[in-house]
């Protein structure tokens, strides 16, 4: 395991590389940020955003929580989202679970997690409302994958019920949604292909807030 000492002296060596590379790189970096891509995701150690996107500073806009849930009503995660659409103008949402993910593990077991129930809660919603396609999943590892995956799609149509999220579509139709997995096993990212036009289509009915007041997230 790295040492306290040695995060510093990494650091020394990183700055003193992208100074090597480009002499100019933190002073265009200072200046501003333009990141196309907003990424949720989880909080694990082993899930880096940028390092898995191949992606470099001022290029990503990161928010990561307990098991990259999206709840309308955590302050923290729709300030995220509404300070990346309205103000950096991001193209592209990704939420990105990923398999062995302890949170949902932890939310599969019948059991007190104290202080974590009310955060678990919006994970064993989402096998509530797939219950019946997750209890015929015979092998308990497979059916874990699939809540992850399913996780990330619930969280997905969470974002979309978002007024800025819907207004930024009406503004700018190449905006998306996306909803990925990382595959902590292969090192893999796996698109889960949500057609995020037909979500917001098929959930706006009920959920159309494309003509809300601007203050509204």
């Amino acid at each position: 395991m790295i040492t306290y000492d040695e995060i510093f002296a990494n650091n020394r060596n990183w700055a003193r590389e992208k100074i090597g590379d480009n002499p100019a790189f933190f002073e265009k970096l200072a200046a501003n940020q333009n990141p196309d891509y907003l990424y949720i995701g989880c909080s694990d150690s082993r899930v880096t955003a940028e390092e898995l996107m191949g992606a470099g500073p001022g290029e990503v806009f990161v928010h990561r929580n307990i098991a990259n849930i999206v709840a309308t009503i955590d302050l923290n995660t729709i300030s995220v989202i509404s300070y990346a659409v309205k103000y950096l103008d991001v193209k592209h949402i990704i939420v990105c679970g990923h398999y062995n993910c302890g949170g949902v593990k932890a939310a599969m077991q019948q059991s007190d997690m104290g202080i974590l129930n009310p955060w678990l809660r919006n994970i064993r919603d989402v096998y509530r409302l797939h219950m019946t396609e997750l209890n015929a999943i015979e092998d308990p590892e497979a059916r874990y994958d699939r809540l992850v995956e399913l996780n990330v799609q619930e969280q997905c149509i969470n974002v979309s019920k978002l007024a800025v999220v819907q207004k930024a579509y009406l503004k700018n139709k190449d905006f998306s949604v996306h909803g990925w997995v990382f595959d902590v096993r292969t090192g893999l990212l796996k698109d889960l292909e949500l057609d995020f036009k037909k979500i917001l289509s098929e959930i706006r009915q009920i959920y159309n807030l494309g003509d809300a007041p601007e203050n509204q997230a």
